[in-house]
């Protein structure tokens, strides 16, 4: 598909040439109107200062005030401004002035009100205008900047970079430097300290007004400037050309400098998107066209595309494609703008095919008439809820092409409903300023945030600081400064104080600038995040809490675990005890940061004999190692006395009951047994532990369990003992639960498994560490394992070696 030429051989259509020679005017036109709004809304102030102060009225005081203009040689916005400095606001609004030498409150508003721009700034502007229509490099364009701001801003030197696809700076046009400075600097590669780049990559303009400390920060083009800025070209994202000024006076840009640099460049803008970028391609007289009608739309308020016909090959339109859009053109998706541009009617709005609409759109084409349709429904296809809207559209042909224009009738209240609905349940409320009136406006849930009655009226700037907590002001202070002093947009929390406490809010906010980049109105939004901030305060103590409990976990697990290897020393080889081979193995639990209670001994007797236990003392921590050093010294020292092994567990049984606490009472379980090597008989009792385990002619089986319940829970209980005696070549297993259980599993299943390995390790010839490699096969165990093997070797097969 091909576009319908709008332009004949020999060039542009007239009516879009037409349109083209007013751009210049109407730029102009659009400046003078906003000086004139904002001189009429300082002119209505002055009056009523003086209204409410002499008693006049509104005509008395503006005849006051231009009597007083002339009688001073003054203009008479110079007398209006005279007027409100010196008048100010009333003492409840406003501080009291600074004294001289302080640092400037960044709660001034008058820091940030917006002053019409003075009649020398509209004469250099128009001479700029004026220039451009014979500038057609980007060269030629520095040099005209160059001419017009020279001697009245003393700006000394300009350069225009463009930004390359690599990320680099290419310069792209100059003047008032050397040749040789110029070439130096034709190429930038991408780095960081480079203050065009930074300008570019953030599209903000940078001011450099202290050399000495901006040598410190970016990389600087050589020569006497002692300041400098750069600013980028508007309406672009990322920003892709920047201007940069060069003066040769030292000191800060004063406001109407800044305002008038960006104005400059700002009217340079079309001129420099076409002939400043590095490799440009020369532009049609088709392009040409389509760049005008995209200016006049820039400067021209309300919606308004620039369609093209795709036409087939037969001639017939297939669609059109948009190729302007004013800014404020807003499609059902809620595109804007030059977002719409490139886009095609059919194929972004299906529901336009065969309308009335699309048949005016032809029909204007064709005829070269303006269709005006009466008002009509279109249903939107936005995600969710689906709703139709009612539009009245103009179509007017121009130069082959069609501009369209629109009005939504029923987007008003639909949108206020909508914002209502959005500060209920967000609990939030919009608010503006406008800098060139200062006047503030609140929504109804900003005065329910601030606990304020709406018959006083907004919080003023000036106010602002006596709502704030204290610890909070120099944070705010600097980010109004950057959104009123530099126009960068804020999302700031901060606190103030109420008759109901401290209210935890956030401002996120945005400045809109007029045509020269100077912020003349602030939109945003108060968001009350006391709630959130109040679990999140709550969620931080007790992850505080948390963490202290857990510190001090690894730090009771470090004592107790100290505490158990001096109480309980693990050999690392076997032992040999009379006539047995004892193998003994202990792992402390890999989950939890606790020490358990399991515990084993196996000590030579002084009668010859030999003495071996296992207990497991319920919980973990500093209390269960101490309970098992009791119980471990204990049932030692009544070994050693010859006491006989039922007697032995029923005192512990007594000393574990008469030790308890109403805070604390100890259970344990145990397995104890003595050896006589004459004769390789085995005694053995249990307090509610696990049966030991043997291993004989390579079959594992349990022994069947004397009576004995666990330690520390009866007075009462009995304890029996069982006999056993051992053969050449048995193992004896004894254990704790560790090594057996396992969670959401049978302990039965966990004793089958212990049985079966514990036999094949045995039959296979493995069992010279059986202990240690029982215990090493229960990876990621939750609790403690401690295992003793007995093992009666055969005759001749034991390591010469005594323990």
């Amino acid at each position: 598909m091909k576009a319908e030429p709008a332009t004949s051989a020999g060039g542009a259509s007239p009516e879009v040439l037409a349109l083209a020679k007013v751009v210049s005017r109407l730029r102009a036109e659009v400046a003078d109107l906003e000086a004139g709004a904002a001189a009429a809304a300082v002119l209505e102030r002055a009056s009523g200062v003086l209204m409410a102060r002499e008693g006049t009225s509104a005509e008395e005081a503006h005849e006051l005030l231009r009597e007083r203009a002339a009688r001073h040689d003054r203009t008479l916005a110079e007398e209006c401004w005279l007027t409100l400095g010196i008048t100010g606001r009333t003492p409840a609004s406003r501080p009291p002035p600074a004294p001289v030498g302080a640092a400037p409150s960044p709660f001034d508003a008058a820091r940030y009100a917006v002053r019409p721009a003075d009649k020398a700034q509209h004469v250099l502007l128009a001479r700029l205008a004026d220039g451009l229509a014979a500038a057609s490099t980007a060269s030629e364009v520095a040099q005209l900047l160059l001419l017009v701001l020279g001697d009245a801003e003393q700006v000394d030197a300009v350069m225009i970079y463009a930004l390359g696809g690599s990320g680099s700076l290419e310069l792209t046009g100059h003047a008032g430097f050397d040749p040789s400075l110029t070439e130096q600097w034709s190429h930038v590669p991408p780095m960081a300290g480079v203050a065009a780049r930074e300008a570019l990559t953030e599209a903000r303009a940078v001011w450099l007004e202290n050399a000495r400390l901006d040598a410190d920060r970016y990389l600087l083009i050589g020569g006497p400037w002692p300041s400098r800025a750069w600013i980028p070209l508007p309406g672009e994202r990322p920003a892709t050309l920047a201007v940069g000024f060069f003066r040769t006076v030292a000191g800060p840009f004063s406001h109407g400098t800044r305002s008038l640099l960006r104005r400059a460049v700002r009217l340079c803008e079309g001129r420099l998107r076409d002939s400043g970028r590095p490799g440009a391609p020369a532009s049609t007289d088709e392009d040409d066209s389509v760049v005008a009608v995209q200016e006049i739309f820039d400067a021209l308020s309300g919606p308004a595309v620039l369609l093209t016909p795709m036409r087939s090959a037969d001639g017939r339109v297939e669609d059109f494609r948009i190729d302007a859009a004013a800014a404020e053109s807003v499609d059902v998706a809620g595109r804007r703008g030059r977002e719409l541009v490139g886009r095609r009617i059919l194929e972004t709005y299906p529901t336009v095919a065969g309308s009335d609409l699309w048949e005016g759109y032809l029909d204007a084409l064709t005829t070269g008439t303006v269709y005006e349709g009466l008002p009509f429904t279109y249903e939107e296809t936005a995600p969710g809820v689906p709703y139709e809207s009612v539009y009245s559209v103009r179509v007017s042909p121009l130069g082959g092409r069609l501009v369209v224009c629109w009005i939504r009738h029923d987007t008003s209240e639909r949108e206020t409903r909508r914002l209502d609905d959005l500060q209920r349940l967000g609990n939030l409320g919009w608010a503006s300023w406008n800098l060139t009136t200062d006047t503030i406006t609140w929504s109804d849930q900003v005065y329910t945030i601030f606990v304020r009655d709406p018959r006083l009226g907004p919080v003023s700037l000036e106010e602002l600081p006596a709502h704030l907590v204290p610890d909070d002001l120099a944070r705010l202070g600097a980010a109004v400064q950057r959104l009123l002093g530099d126009g960068t947009a804020i999302d700031e929390p901060f606190r103030i104080a109420t008759a109901h406490g401290v209210r935890h809010l956030r401002i996120v906010a945005e400045a809109h600038a007029d045509s020269a980049g100077t912020p003349v109105e602030v939109h945003g939004f108060f968001q009350d995040l006391t709630a959130q901030r109040g679990t999140e305060i709550a969620l931080r103590e007790s992850e505080r809490d948390n963490l202290v409990q857990r510190g001090m976990l690894k730090a009771e697990r470090a004592l107790a675990a100290r505490l158990q290897e001096t109480l309980l020393p693990i050999p690392e080889q076997s032992l040999d005890l009379t006539d047995l081979r004892v193998d003994v193995a202990y792992l402390p639990a890999e989950t939890g940061v606790n020490v358990g209670g399991d515990w084993y001994s196996a000590i030579t007797l002084p009668d010859g004999g030999a003495l071996f236990v296992v207990g497991d003392v319920a919980g973990h921590g500093l209390t269960a190692v101490g309970t098992m050093a009791q119980l471990r010294f204990t049932a030692k020292g009544m070994g050693i006395t010859g006491s006989k092994l039922p007697v032995v567990l029923s005192r512990l049984n007594a000393l574990l009951l008469h030790t308890a606490t109403e805070s604390y009472s100890a259970t344990a379980t145990m397995v104890m047994a003595r050896y006589r090597p004459e004769d390789h008989q085995l005694t053995w009792v249990r307090a509610g532990h696990l049966p030991p385990l043997l291993i004989r002619d390579g079959a594992a089986r349990y022994l069947a369990q004397p009576e004995g319940c666990l330690l520390g829970a009866s007075f009462e209980a009995p304890y029996g003992q069982a006999l056993l005696t051992l053969v050449p070549g048995d193992h004896l297993v004894l254990y704790t639960d560790g090594l057996v259980e396992v969670p959401h599993e049978d302990i039965d299943e966990g004793l089958r498994q212990l049985a079966d390995t514990a036999a094949r390790l045995v039959r296979e010839g493995n069992a010279r560490t059986l202990a240690r490699t029982l215990a090493a096969g229960r990876p990621r165990h939750r609790d403690d394992i401690c295992v003793l093997d007995i093992h009666l070797p055969v005759p001749n097969s034991r390591p010469m070696r005594t323990g």
